[in-house]
C-alpha cells in the first residue's frame, strides 16, 4: 500500500512540477506590435479585445505585452465560473493598465472554475518590458488583450497563441490594415 502512495504522491509531483513550468522566451516583434501576454487558445473577439484561455496543458505564467508603465491595476472579487464560458465576467479577475509610447493597453487576469488565485509580480507605477514576466494564474483560466485605438487584432476566433511570442495586434496606418498572423503553435 505505501509503494502505491508513494507512486500516487511521485505522479502528482511530476505533474505540478510541469504545470508549473516557467520556459524562457525572448520577446518577439517590433514596437508597434503587441504580443500574446498568455499561451492558450483565442476563444472571443469582442469589438478589439482578444480573449485567450489557458487550458491546464498550456503554460500559465502571463508576460507583459507591450513596454510601459503600469498605470492602473484593480482586483475585484467573483465566482469562479469556466473562464471560456461566456457568463465568466463575473469571475474573479485583474485588470492592469500598461501606458505605452502607442497609448494604454490593457489587460485582464480572469480566474477559472478551479484556480483560486491570481499572482501578479509588478504594482502601480512599475515599468515593464514586453514579454517580461507579468504574473500567474493558476489552474486553467482567461486573459484578456485589449490593444489601444490605431492598433488593430490579427487574430482570430480558433487561433493558438504563445506568450510574448505571438503577434495579436498591430499598429495601423491611414493607408493600411494589419495583416493577420499566421499562428500554428500548440504551445509548450
Amino acid at each position: 500500500m505505501l509503494a502505491k502512495e508513494s507512486a500516487l504522491v511521485f505522479i502528482l509531483d511530476l505533474l505540478f512540477i510541469w504545470f508549473f513550468r516557467d520556459p524562457e522566451r525572448t520577446a518577439s516583434g517590433t514596437g508597434d506590435e503587441i504580443v500574446s501576454p498568455a499561451d492558450g487558445k483565442v476563444v472571443h473577439i469582442r469589438g478589439n479585445t482578444a480573449c485567450i484561455f489557458m487550458n491546464f496543458h498550456n503554460v500559465h505564467v502571463n508576460r507583459a505585452p507591450v513596454s510601459g508603465k503600469i498605470v492602473q491595476m484593480h482586483h475585484r472579487d467573483g465566482g469562479y465560473l469556466p473562464a471560456f464560458s461566456k457568463d465568466s465576467h463575473n469571475n474573479e479577475r485583474n485588470i492592469i493598465c500598461i501606458e505605452s509610447d502607442y497609448g494604454l493597453v490593457k489587460m485582464t487576469q480572469i480566474a477559472g472554475t478551479v484556480p483560486r488565485r491570481i499572482d501578479t509580480y509588478f504594482n502601480v507605477g512599475d515599468r515593464v518590458t514586453r514579454g517580461e514576466r507579468i504574473g500567474m494564474i493558476r489552474f486553467g483560466s482567461r486573459v484578456d488583450i485589449t490593444p489601444p485605438e490605431g492598433f488593430a487584432l490579427t487574430i482570430k476566433k480558433g487561433d493558438r497563441v504563445k506568450a510574448a511570442v505571438s503577434i495579436v495586434a498591430r499598429k495601423m496606418d491611414e493607408a493600411s490594415e494589419a495583416i493577420p498572423y499566421n499562428n500554428n503553435n500548440k504551445g509548450e
